[in-house]
């Protein structure tokens, strides 16, 4: 894939106009290839020797996938081909439906371009790249592949409840913390789990095991030394055998297909707040939000890039932190991302400031404690997160 183009030391909108007039074709050429329809004619009253202008057709929406439902962008390409003149007026509806915004144009120029290239220094930023210029096709992989594994409701089988789950959750991040797997360990496992109780028929008595399997599952993707089978069986009291839990193994990864893999929230958040240029208290307060949206079997049924949308707006509005011109202009180019979704991200707001109120009283308390020491700054102990659902306007929702 070719690099972008795009420079610091370029303005913006002149790199745009000069990249559309190397592609516009020669005026011979054009009108050649043009049929009768398409050509040009004089209006009554008008002198064939007038010019009319012409707004510059909406080219980088030609390749968009959109989906309709929660409005994500999901790739950009520039299209090399020739634009077809049948599609633009669809092409205008899309970018409509998805700005809601008069400046169209301008618009074009200046939000795919920017995001692009923020998106690319952000990767390079977080050591996630080796080159620059797969950056924006490794983003829309991201977006992509975070819609393989969806769920259509977040109901559990019986017997289990949310509550249920959560204690199991919570418990699994206390097992994460023992043997410090990375965060990448953390949510694939939740993942692993959330996909289980919807495939496998497992009773409440071997919740705990699939729920064990799952992580270690989850650290043989993600790490590079791994715990013994026998340590996890005496961290679950060895009410299960080494074989159980091989056997159990198997049988999850029969039912999953070996397909493991699965783009974690965490990465889009880290990736949306280096965009955004967020302070590192903001940035933990979202990760700390994250992790609680973990707990919240509610949680399940919307997307990785929505979650970790909500968590950095909520952390931004719990933390109230003085605005910049600057700060503000990279927040705009982030969130970007979640236009056309303003209604799902309150809706996962309102679930995440719910279980930051209650966080502290709950019995379910391994992700308060986590990031309520001085490596996290605290987070989870800010007296604002107390009332962090009168901040949205909206009551809490007890789950």
């Amino acid at each position: 894939m070719a690099k972008t183009g795009f420079c610091d030391s370029i303005p913006l909108l002149d790199l745009h106009k000069k990249v559309v007039e190397e592609r516009r074709a020669p005026l011979r050429a054009l009108a050649n290839a043009c049929g009768p329809k398409e050509r040009w004619q004089p209006q009554e009253g008008e002198s064939k020797g007038t010019y009319q202008k012409t707004e510059p057709e909406a080219r980088w929406a030609r390749r968009l996938p959109v989906s309709t439902d929660d409005g994500i962008i999901m790739g950009f390409h520039e299209d090399d081909s020739p634009s077809h003149s049948g599609g633009c007026m669809e092409e205008e509806a899309v970018l409509i439906y998805l700005h809601g915004l008069q400046g169209l144009y301008s618009l074009q120029a200046l939000v795919p371009g920017m995001l692009r290239h923020e998106t690319e220094l952000a990767m390079e930023t977080l050591g996630l790249i080796y080159d620059r210029s797969y950056a924006w096709d490794i983003f829309s992989d991201m977006m992509r592949s975070q819609l393989r594994f969806t769920f259509p409701n977040a109901d559990l089988p019986r017997p289990f409840t949310y509550t249920t789950r959560a204690i199991l959750v919570d418990w699994l991040i206390q097992v994460h913390e023992v043997f410090h797997f990375s965060e990448e360990t953390l949510y694939l496992s939740v993942h692993l789990l959330n996909r289980c109780l919807h495939q496998i028929k497992v009773n409440t008595a071997k919740l705990q095991l699939l729920g064990v399997v799952c992580l270690f599952l989850a650290a043989k993707k993600e790490e590079c030394l791994l715990p013994e089978v026998s340590e996890l069986c005496f961290l679950m009291e060895n009410g299960y055998s080494n074989r159980q839990l091989l056997r159990m193994e198997r049988r999850v990864l029969t039912e999953l297909k070996f397909e493991l893999s699965h783009c974690s929230p965490l990465h889009f958040l880290l990736l949306s707040a280096s965009i955004a240029h967020c302070s590192a208290k903001v940035v933990w307060m979202a990760r700390y939000l994250l992790e609680l949206s973990l707990l919240e079997g509610q949680c399940v049924v919307f997307l990785a890039a929505h979650l970790a949308g909500a968590a950095l707006c909520l952390s931004r509005r719990v933390l109230q932190e003085p605005p910049t011109p600057e700060g503000e202009t990279a927040w705009c180019v982030a969130s970007s991302i979640h236009v056309g979704s303003e209604t799902t991200l309150l809706r996962i707001m309102l679930i995440q400031a719910g279980a930051a109120a209650r966080a502290q009283s709950k019995d379910t308390r391994a992700t308060f404690l986590k990031y309520s020491t001085a490596g996290t700054m605290h987070v989870s102990s800010h007296p604002s997160l107390l009332s962090a659902p009168c901040l949205l306007g909206l009551p809490t929702t007890h789950t």
